[in-house]
């Protein structure tokens, strides 16, 4: 049984306005997420720490530390937040990490899984931890198309199969590690074979769309970004788990969202899907 939940900061970084909200004009986006002079947009980089009673899951790492200066150049990694900074205020070392759940392995969800050492080593940053993935998408990692290949960095991922702490949800049972606790949506228009994750806590029901549904922002449904491979695709799946959170009054837990940790939605007078509440996580 779930019995703790909180948001883990790992900090903020830029991207792009016009591909954060596809074919959206900027005149409408601006409102929501104001760019600077480049165009750029902050956003959130919110991991997830799941506790039961015998295991530490922390959903995503967040960008990371180890990229060269000339690669952090391009996001503008900002603000106070930091990964093991954020574990460590809820009172947890590296170690005590059991389960790191990795929704797809773009840069910005998965760099903080592996950290280098001073003398250019590469190591899991949670020794006794088994990494989570999904054997589809890191084939897909591994030889990435032209569109994605710059958010897939094999050093981000390829030293945890090494080190032999990477596992996938498709070949384990996983349902009998956490027993009708965390459940997988398969999603392929952002990336191929994303994980969304569902789970009840405290009698609520509780949605991670990771980029599915990245920030408030992307309620609506034409809100697309243009980094989705499947466009299309990523709009019918989001209305599947829109709709899904609408029935179930559930808590979205949203990854990228510079100033809201969560939200639920419901229908308009027009059957629209829209935000209800923010939600605080930490009180």
């Amino acid at each position: 049984m779930i019995r703790r939940i909180r948001p883990i900061d790992s900090g903020m970084f830029k991207l792009d306005g016009g591909a954060m909200f596809g074919v959206v004009p900027k005149t409408m986006w601006q409102k929501l997420n104001p760019p600077d002079e480049n165009n750029m947009c902050s956003w959130a980089l919110r991991c997830l720490l799941i506790q039961t009673e015998s295991r530490n899951i922390l959903v995503e790492t967040g960008m990371g530390n180890k990229q060269d200066a000339k690669f952090r150049a391009h996001f503008y990694p900002h603000g106070d937040g930091d990964l093991l900074t954020s574990l460590h205020n809820e009172g947890l070392h590296p170690d005590q990490i059991t389960d790191v759940i990795l929704t797809h392995l773009h840069f910005d969800h998965c760099g903080g899984a592996v950290s280098r050492s001073d003398n250019g080593t590469l190591y899991p940053t949670f020794p006794n931890a088994k990494y989570w993935s999904h054997s589809t998408h890191y084939t897909w990692a591994l030889t990435p198309n032209e569109r994605e290949k710059a958010s897939f960095l094999k050093e981000n991922f390829v030293p945890l199969k090494e080190a032999g702490q990477l596992y996938f949800f498709d070949q384990e049972d996983h349902k009998n590690m956490w027993p009708g606790e965390i459940l997988i949506h398969l999603c392929n228009g952002h990336t191929e074979a994303m994980m969304a994750l569902e789970f009840q806590y405290d009698g609520i029901n509780y949605l991670y769309p990771a980029d599915l549904i990245p920030s408030s922002y992307h309620i609506p449904l034409p809100y697309i970004m243009a980094y989705d491979i499947r466009p299309l695709e990523a709009l019918n799946e989001k209305l599947r788990l829109l709709e899904l959170a609408v029935n179930q009054e559930s808590v979205i837990i949203l990854e990228h969202d510079p100033s809201h940790m969560a939200c639920t939605v419901q229908k308009n007078e027009f059957g629209k899907i829209q935000v209800k509440h923010y939600i605080n996580l930490n009180t």
